[in-house]
């Protein structure tokens, strides 16, 4: 675990940002940034940098995380804001690798924390090229993580090619959005897009009209720049997810024969949120030449 006591003393701010151990529902700790400032609370795991929750003021929280996500060293968390990268979904060639990437479930650096005008937390990470990683990834990387906390939660993912020959990534941000039915919600934004349908054997369809899930989605749309916005409509509420950087849109919620499957869902626990993910996957894998880098940008907001 990341040294508490030492990312207080760099990192801390009072009144807005410690450094503490959180622990799941089986008592297992990770140690996490908690956020508390004027707009809005949030928790961010320092394993995956990976925002666990984000509550704006006087709103139901936005991100979800699973009561039953067990926070175990190097194993993906149940929710939140996992980062997929350096590929999305499973390897091509290697089965044993772990699904959408390692950046999820290495430790990564605190590299500042700044307490912003407006009132907003904002939070920088780092992960860099280590043994474990080049086992899987042969390549020289800088991945930075920029989290600012505040009305609205704004994510950007950096990342530079500082090797001397190209590669390529595919990458998400698998974001789980709080709703308060699955069945009453719908996901608008991606009418007429192309995607590939995972639970239909990767066939390739044309998206007609909004998403409304009343089954086991798992898509990814390809060539789609524009907002998503999910209407929620027990919470009387939309949240809109806006990118910059991004090609491809992920929309997924297993349903509920898959959910028990998994085990650290709960049985109901589908009905409570849909991942709508900002990407660059499949045909929208990036490369990347030496010396050159990548933002993907992302911002969540409640509208009503």
């Amino acid at each position: 675990m990341a040294d508490l006591a030492l990312l207080n003393e760099r990192f801390a701010l009072a009144g807005s940002l410690s450094f503490i151990e959180a622990t799941d529902y089986l008592g297992n700790g990770l140690a996490i940034a908690r956020i508390q400032n004027s707009h809005a609370s949030a928790d961010i795991a320092i394993q995956g940098a990976q925002i666990l929750t984000y509550e704006p003021e006087n709103e139901a929280p936005v991100i979800w995380l699973s009561p039953q996500a067990k926070f175990i060293p190097g194993k993906a968390i149940r929710g939140g804001v996992p980062v997929c990268w350096p590929w999305f979904g499973n390897h091509e060639t290697e089965s044993s690798y772990p699904a959408h990437g390692f950046a999820r479930n290495l430790e990564w650096s605190v590299l500042g924390s700044d307490a912003l005008e407006d009132g907003s937390t904002r939070l920088v990470f780092e992960l860099q090229s280590n043994d474990m990683a080049k086992m899987q990834w042969p390549y020289e990387y800088h991945l930075r993580y920029i989290v600012t906390v505040g009305a609205t939660l704004s994510v950007e993912l950096v990342t530079k090619n500082i090797g001397s020959g190209s590669f390529t990534i595919s990458e998400a941000l698998h974001t789980y959005l709080v709703i308060g039915d699955i069945e009453k919600a719908v996901v608008k934004g991606l009418a007429n897009a192309e995607y590939i349908d995972k639970v239909d054997g990767f066939k390739r369809k044309t998206q007609n009209g909004d998403i409304k899930v009343g089954s086991e989605v798992d898509r990814v749309y390809l060539n789609i720049a524009e907002d998503c916005v999910v209407e929620d409509g027990k919470l009387n509420r939309r949240i809109r997810v806006r990118k910059a950087g991004s090609q491809s849109t992920v929309v997924w919620n297993p349903w509920a024969e898959k959910t028990v499957q998994m085990g650290d869902l709960g049985t109901e626990g589908y009905r409570g949120f849909v991942c709508v993910e900002s990407a660059n996957a499949a045909d929208n894998a990036l490369t990347l030449t030496p010396g050159e880098s990548h933002t993907l940008r992302v911002t969540y907001s409640v509208e009503h």
